[in-house]
């Protein structure tokens, strides 16, 4: 589920079978600006723990949805969860709020959607919840379900589309 996709063309395929993100500012900072998987969640607010909790397991086929309430008062991502994600075999995140070290994460292999950069780091409280539905940009995210996204934008399917 790591081969290049095209949102347009899957939006073509299975018209009228997924849910395709509004437009909300979500800007492609990773490596790779086309990635997929099955959907993994964290809901949190400016703190990062569970994020890079997450991250710390395997995520082979998968890709981290992170609900950060759209916050643009820090970064709840850096390049050192980056490369984490990398080494820990993610195919990507999306983040409802900002990362930082834009420069740095550009060059790592993996897809990173997020609504802005700021250079501060997140506070390091343990709160928030993994595993949950959640939503933004006027759709839910759903674990289990899948999540495809390019330079075009985000679709979510609840089956995987190929």
């Amino acid at each position: 589920m790591n081969d290049a996709i095209c949102t347009a063309d899957l939006c073509d395929e299975y018209s009228g079978s997924v849910d395709v993100a509004q437009p909300s500012g979500f800007k492609n900072y990773g490596g790779r600006k086309s990635f997929c998987g099955e959907i993994c969640t964290v809901k949190c607010f400016e703190n990062n723990p569970l994020v890079k909790s997450m991250l710390e397991t395997d995520g082979t086929g998968k890709v981290l949805v992170v609900d950060g309430g759209a916050s643009l008062n820090c970064a709840l991502m850096g390049d050192n969860l980056a490369q984490l994600a990398l080494d820990n075999n993610w195919n990507g995140v999306v983040i409802n709020g900002c990362i930082r070290d834009s420069a740095a994460v550009s060059k790592i292999a993996i897809g990173v959607k997020a609504l802005d950069t700021i250079p501060l780091k997140s506070g390091k409280k343990n709160e928030g919840e993994t595993g949950v539905s959640i939503g933004f940009a006027g759709i839910t995210f759903t674990p289990g379900h899948f999540i495809y996204c390019d330079e075009d934008g985000i679709i979510v399917s609840g089956s995987r589309l190929h």
